[in-house]
């Protein structure tokens, strides 16, 4: 975990930035001390939220399954498919 004042960002934002895209890390930035912003690269942000995307997806499928919604196991997910291409 990096922390830096906000006078690192406000002077020196090339750094900041580079280090941004190395870390592929979120980076703290205090101000007064405390902790006020974070500041990540964007391709950081995206895989960060396309993981969160992912976890939501498959907390989804979980909360059904336990619900009670019927289940499939992977030969018949494979037939229903050949049946729906094939025009039957």
């Amino acid at each position: 975990m990096t922390i830096k004042p906000s006078t690192t960002l406000r002077n020196d934002y090339s750094s900041i930035s580079s280090m941004a895209h190395q870390s592929q890390e979120p980076i703290f930035i205090t101000k007064n001390g405390e902790g006020d912003l974070v500041v990540m690269s964007i391709e950081a942000y995206e895989e960060r939220e396309k993981v969160l995307r992912h976890r939501e997806s498959i907390l989804e499928a979980e909360l059904s399954r336990i619900s009670g919604e019927k289940t499939y196991k992977l030969e018949e997910v494979q037939n229903r498919i050949k049946e729906i291409y094939s025009g039957e």
